[in-house]
């Protein structure tokens, strides 16, 4: 994925067409073309949010550096769902591929800045208490109670970690990997990504791939390798 300026809308994260097109290896005719011809299924704020007058007039001052013609008078800057509908119009392998990258290196990504969750604040506490007792022979008994307790905790924030993103791309590429040896129909694909997604996430009881504990991505990558369709067209 190419790199490109993070811009949010009400919080959001959103893409500009040209930064959509550039991805899907499309042009700006195109999209266009799409959005013309399937506007009953683009839903303003849904799938793109339109920027008129004062909202369009702050956008370009905030943004300044995304060189947006200063004669525009309307802008389409485009969510999550609506990358998906341009994917789904275009449908290209380059298409797909990209939209999938967008979702895990754009749309969803988390701040490098994760905080202690209270087990994992809890566990820092205890190490360093315990590295200030070690040493003294009055109070061994203590220090062996506390490594034990910090054991017990460790175990039972493991038990609470989730796929980081690198562990996300993994199985996504799994997913992928798995769905382009079963086909070759570009128009069947869409379907089965949709169909083992929702396996995994009904094997696993989460709602969605990105929930599962880190200790379960192996049986997730076997679950993935053998998986077979429940109809092939």
């Amino acid at each position: 994925m190419s790199k490109m300026p993070i811009i949010t809308h009400s919080d959001k994260r959103i893409l500009t067409s040209e930064s959509l097109a550039l991805e899907y290896g499309a042009s700006i005719k195109m999209l266009n073309n799409n959005f013309a011809n399937n506007q009953k299924r683009f839903k303003e704020g849904k799938h793109f949010i339109c920027l008129t007058g004062e909202q369009l007039r702050t956008f370009k001052r905030e943004y300044e550096n995304l060189g947006i013609a200063p004669n525009i008078n309307r802008l389409y800057l485009w969510t999550e769902k609506g990358a998906w509908l341009h994917a789904k119009s275009l449908n290209t392998d380059l298409a797909w591929d990209a939209y999938e990258k967008l979702v895990d290196e754009y749309y969803h990504v988390k701040s490098n800045v994760v905080p202690l969750s209270k087990d994992q604040a809890l566990v820092t506490v205890l190490r360093t208490t315990a590295d200030l007792v070690e040493g003294h022979e009055s109070i061994v008994k203590e220090q062996a109670e506390l490594k034990q307790l910090i054991n017990n905790v460790n175990h039972k924030v493991e038990e609470q970690i989730t796929l980081d993103s690198g562990e996300q791309r993994r199985l996504q590429k799994g997913i992928a990997s798995k769905v382009y040896d079963l086909c070759d129909d570009p128009q069947i694909r869409p379907r089965f990504f949709r169909e083992l997604h929702r396996e995994i996430k009904d094997r696993f009881g989460v709602a969605s791939y990105k929930d599962l504990k880190r200790k379960e991505l192996q049986s997730a990558l076997r679950y993935i390798e053998n998986w077979i369709p429940k109809k092939v067209s």
